[in-house]
């Protein structure tokens, strides 16, 4: 199996995407096709012994659009692609504007006050036969397609529209008095006008709602300056190589991912983490492309260049995400398919009605005809859902937050339970020393030299604490004797003749030392959430070392966050249960699962799905995978170019845990906005299709005008994309 993406143009509404989408997923060799009218793009899943790219163009140019295959197509060419298609319209749009106004004038002002010109009928026709025509020529060609495809689209409903209001309008000037004379060659142009103008905001709109991508793709630098051959020489992009020494000066954004060899400087990574402090980097860091060097000159390696770059990986993300569809969004669609049939079935049926059952003239119930043909446009349902997709995918993407598709955005809003590992996600997963407390009068600095001997060989992360809280005092800490890892108790060791013990009461019981004293502060500092490491030297017990896993600054604020937001937390560690409940405590968690081995985590979230809970899941996407994978929505936590973008639906940038809040906040804040696009959408068409049909007319004499039917069709695909632009004042809490 393959997958292919193509740009299309040509598409106009909902229908035309559900049409495209009909004709690829029924070709042979296609297994799973996604055609996206926001976006303008298909998504095809495909046999590639059955099928290829080209047989699927033939397939889209067959029903009457235009395609192409994204991989062959630039962000700038599409660009240029919208922009040529947005000038298109506009062009089209003062063309009928200029001929309708006229026309628009000798119907309705001059009419009005009894103003007769000579020539007047064929004045109209002239008038508005371009416009019916050469602007609407559009419509003909989308409804002719519809039609070889046995389907109907927007298209067929204005093609039908206008057709009907233009081609009544000549039979009367041909043949007089047998259908009256009224003409309503105003209600064509008018209509066509209107229509157009609707498609060139809305050609706009939509290019703004894709913001996010273009922003992204322009941050990356056109050239870099490399070291080949002893010589600093500049180069396109496109031509860094792995394993090339990139030089970046103060100011300059770093083209690729690398990692640092020479310098010391601070980096802005806002564009990937959304944070504005910039951040220190030194020989051995890791640098992403597209962050801006502030101040040092440094020099490093390359190690992901072109699409593998953290950059290109998060294009990738957003581009998937607002591509893909949003269950919510299947409702829309189911509708927009049977929705022009229905259309033109009611448009005939109100005719019907008021000609021969109501007994009105013809051109009443045309002009009804006409106007629920207008008035019903499946544009904005179309665009009410992936527009505000592409809006949240994008500001999420600006905060740092990558989600991976339309399902994870929407299903985040429903969670009820998040679950954080403890260990890198909560806590910074670097222990340090807390307390060094001394007994028998020894000496401080002692205990912790022996400690650090003890430990110097040992592979343990307490060991690296220890160690490193020496080097902090800068100790010279010699090699023990000997040394023995005693499996869940401890380290014996053996320097200037004395024997060192470090490790729990289990290790002290084994060799006859008594702990009995130090008993009470052992049971406080683990009340606390450290960890105790009992020391003796030479069969004397010497001192206590506690090593905590410190939380991180913003632990508690995500916590209230999700509190606020009304969500069960819990913490899952290995810890004893005493441990992880102080660490717990201090952060204002309830719910505990501690003694959670790697392999049990999974299990755990079963539990929880049990209960009948959603839960997310939050940890750093590597260890945790298995976890992730069963939650309801795994959210990857991670930093920088180490994020681990194949584990969970959510994958958070920086290594911060407000974000996983952040990002279940951006879930409710994009379903809020698509259920209020969704709610116009319906209202609009189910109040605007029955006053069209004339249902007040009995009631208050009232006729909807169809050029009123075309202006409010227009400005309600508008008003949708318009809603959705709303959102880019979303500012992360």
């Amino acid at each position: 199996m393959k997958k292919a993406k193509f740009s299309i143009t040509g598409m106009h509404c909902a229908s035309c995407a559900a049409n495209i989408q009909k004709a690829l997923s029924s070709a042979d060799g296609v297994q799973e096709a996604n055609v996206n009218f926001a976006t303008e793009e298909a998504s095809v899943k495909f046999d590639e012994s059955k099928m290829n790219t080209d047989k699927m163009i033939k397939v889209i140019e067959g029903r009457g659009y235009k395609a192409v295959e994204s991989d062959k197509k630039s962000h700038d060419h599409e660009k240029a692609e919208r922009e040529r298609e947005a000038g298109q319209l506009k062009k089209l749009f003062l063309a009928s504007l200029t001929l309708s106004i006229p026309v628009f004038i000798i119907s309705m002002p001059l009419k009005w006050t009894g103003v007769v010109l000579p020539y007047q009928n064929i004045i109209l026709l002239l008038l508005t036969t371009p416009v019916q025509f050469i602007v609407g020529y559009r419509f003909y060609k989308g409804a002719f397609s519809a039609l070889k495809a046995k389907t109907a689209s927007m298209d067929t409903l204005v093609a039908l529209g206008t057709s009907a209001a233009y081609f009544y309008s000549l039979f009367v000037m041909a043949f007089p008095g047998i259908l009256g004379n009224e003409l309503y060659f105003e209600t064509s142009a008018v209509l066509i006008t209107f229509i157009i103008f609707g498609r060139w905001l809305e050609a706009i709109t939509k290019g703004k709602a894709s913001e996010a991508i273009k922003k992204l793709m322009g941050l990356q630098p056109k050239t870099a300056t490399v070291v080949r051959k002893g010589k600093e020489i500049d180069i396109p992009i496109e031509e860094v190589r792995v394993g090339d020494i990139v030089i970046v000066k103060p100011g300059q954004k770093i083209p690729v991912d690398g990692v640092i060899v020479e310098g010391l400087s601070s980096v802005d990574e806002s564009m990937i983490s959304g944070e504005s402090i910039p951040v220190e980097k030194k020989k051995g860091d890791s640098v992403i492309g597209a962050t801006i060097n502030k101040h040092g000159t440094f020099k490093f390696r390359a190690t992901k260049v072109g699409k593998d770059t953290t950059l290109h990986q998060i294009i990738k993300l957003v581009e998937d995400a607002q591509e893909s569809k949003a269950p919510i969004q299947r409702l829309a669609d189911r509708v927009s398919a049977y929705f022009v049939p229905a259309v033109i079935i009611i448009a005939i049926a109100a005719f019907s009605f008021w000609y021969l059952a109501a007994g009105q003239s013809f051109i009443f119930s045309l002009t009804i005809f006409v106007a629920v043909i207008i008035i019903a446009c499946p544009c904005a349902l179309g665009l009410a859902t992936p527009t505000a997709i592409m809006v949240g995918t994008g500001k999420g993407a600006e905060n740092g937050i990558l989600i991976k598709g339309a399902e994870a955005l929407e299903n985040a809003h429903k969670l009820t339970t998040v679950v954080f590992d403890k260990t890198g996600t909560l806590t910074k997963g670097e222990p340090t020393v807390t307390d060094i407390v001394t007994l028998n009068k020894a000496d401080k600095k002692d205990a912790l030299k022996y400690a650090a001997i003890a430990e110097k060989r040992s592979e343990h992360p307490l060991a690296e604490a220890i160690l490193n809280e020496a080097k902090k005092q800068k100790m010279t800490v010699p090699d023990a004797n000997s040394f023995r890892a005693v499996p869940g108790h401890g380290i014996t060791a053996k320097y200037g003749g004395k024997t060192i013990l470090l490790g729990n009461q289990e290790l002290m019981k084994k060799h006859d030392i008594s702990t009995g004293s130090a008993e009470d502060r052992i049971a406080s500092m683990e009340n606390e959430g450290k960890t105790v490491m009992i020391l003796a030297v030479g069969k004397k017990l010497t001192g206590l070392v506690a090593v905590a896993d410190t939380l991180k600054e913003s632990s508690k604020e995500a916590v209230k966050m999700l509190n606020g937001m009304g969500k069960q937390i819990v913490m899952m560690t290995g810890d004893n249960e005493r441990t992880a409940k102080a660490i717990a405590g201090q952060l204002g968690i309830d719910r505990v699962l501690a003694g959670v081995l790697p392999g049990g985590k999974e299990k755990e979230i079963a539990k929880l799905q049990q209960e009948g809970e959603v839960v997310a899941m939050v940890g750093d996407g590597i260890n945790d995978a298995p976890a992730l994978a069963k939650a309801d929505i795994g959210i990857a936590i991670g930093a920088g170019s180490d994020v681990a973008l194949e584990t969970g639906q959510i994958v958070l940038v920086n290594n911060d845990p407000v974000d996983a809040a952040a990002s279940i906040d951006l879930s409710n804040y994009t379903i809020k906005k698509i259920r209020q696009n969704l709610f116009w959408a319906f209202f609009y068409n189910s109040v605007g299709i029955p006053v069209a049909a004339g249902i007040l007319y009995p009631f208050t004499g009232f006729l909807l005008n169809p050029m009123v039917a075309g202006a409010a069709m227009a400005f309600s695909s508008v008003s949708v994309v318009s809603n959705s632009l709303l959102m880019k004042r979303y500012k992360k809490k």
